[in-house]
């Protein structure tokens, strides 16, 4: 009798245990699911690898790695740029992350992070084409770029003449604008177009001009979130040991500016 008083006093120990560890377990991982949304098209930042089927790039490793530090989860879609700020302003999403410049007129319908990458708008234009070499010369000329930019807002605010202005969905659609004689010039984010002149483009394209509008990037949150402070923790954390520098360059091939180590 005793032999089976201890065997149940065992039974019911480990059963005890093996249950608090699961129910230990279990609340380690039971972290909130964010609703999170990208550009698709907006390379090196964000793009769909044709291998995986899943989105890479150098924004969608910053988003892993905020939201693994922060304490939350995410399940993440692509929307076109210009439905991004929307989808947060009517709770479609929590969380945004795109290559988003922040602006006045955005802070005062989302939340945004601190910055996490420098930025500006830079000219690409057909090799050869010696007609343009400052945004000036784009007047009377037709321009591509995106809609709902900062870089159509620039247009607009810049050119006496913003008849030539063409807004496209996508980066891809502008860029095969360029290359097909559509469109003399693209106006857009400074790393964007440098990516494409690099790689796509060969040599049929080149940037040229100043940078225009120095801009930051930042991560954009539904207005009164609550995650804000903690993902700007994580942006800290990961300047101070190295974690962004190691993203920055694995994408861009060098260090990022000084201001983002620590």
């Amino acid at each position: 009798m005793y032999k089976q008083l201890l065997r149940g006093i065992s039974i019911a120990t480990c059963m005890a245990l093996t249950l608090g560890l699961a129910g230990t377990a279990a609340a380690q991982d039971d972290k909130p699911t964010l609703q999170a949304v990208t550009d698709p098209s907006f390379v090196p930042f964000e793009m769909m690898d044709k291998d995986s089927g899943k989105m890479v790039g150098f924004d969608m490793d910053i988003l892993a790695e905020v939201a693994k530090r922060a304490g939350f989860d995410y399940d993440l879609r692509t929307m076109n740029f210009n439905g991004i700020i929307p989808a947060l302003q009517t709770g479609n999403a929590d969380v945004a992350i795109a290559g988003i410049t922040i602006t006045k007129e955005r802070g005062q319908i989302v939340d945004f992070t601190i910055p996490y990458y420098n930025s500006g708008l830079r000219i690409l234009k057909r090799s050869g084409d010696e007609s343009i070499q400052t945004v000036e010369d784009l007047e009377g000329k037709k321009i591509g770029t995106k809609i709902g930019s900062t870089s159509y807002n620039f247009l607009k605010k810049t050119l006496e003449d913003d008849g030539g202005i063409t807004p496209y969905p996508g980066s891809s659609d502008m860029y095969m604008a360029l290359m097909g004689g559509n469109v003399d010039a693209v106006l857009y984010d400074a790393p964007n177009v440098a990516y494409f002149a690099r790689t796509k483009g060969g040599e049929r394209v080149t940037t040229v001009g100043p940078l225009y509008e120095g801009q930051q990037y930042g991560i954009a949150f539904e207005q009164g979130s609550e995650w804000v402070d903690d993902a700007n923790a994580a942006l800290k954390s990961m300047q101070a040991d190295g974690t962004y520098t190691e993203i920055y360059r694995k994408w861009f091939g060098e260090a990022p500016p000084a201001a983002y180590q620590k």
